[in-house]
């Protein structure tokens, strides 16, 4: 068996992983589960941690989707303003 990925979360609680982090450690638990040769109740844990840490993931990315959205909207809105201010000026 490969390392033993729970040893990340005791070193950092999981939800102060970075994207990066939790990500591998994710890598890791999906590659010790696909090894085999864990009893039930390793296999068990690992997939629980397995999960916590895809939702972790998957709060990382949708954080970051909304953030990217946020920056793209006023970016548009800064865009039409200098549009319609640039309109006014050739106006007059």
């Amino acid at each position: 068996m490969t390392s033993n990925p729970s040893t990340m979360s005791n070193a950092k609680n999981s939800d102060e992983l970075s994207f990066e982090e939790a990500y591998s450690g994710l890598e890791e638990t999906v590659r010790a589960l696909e090894e085999g040769g864990l009893s039930l109740a390793e296999a068990t844990h690992l997939f629980e941690a397995g999960m916590r840490l895809a939702r972790l993931c998957n709060e990382h990315l949708s954080s970051t989707e909304l953030r990217i959205t946020r920056l793209q909207t006023a970016f548009g809105e800064q865009m039409c303003l200098l549009t319609e201010e640039k309109e006014e000026s050739a106006e007059d």
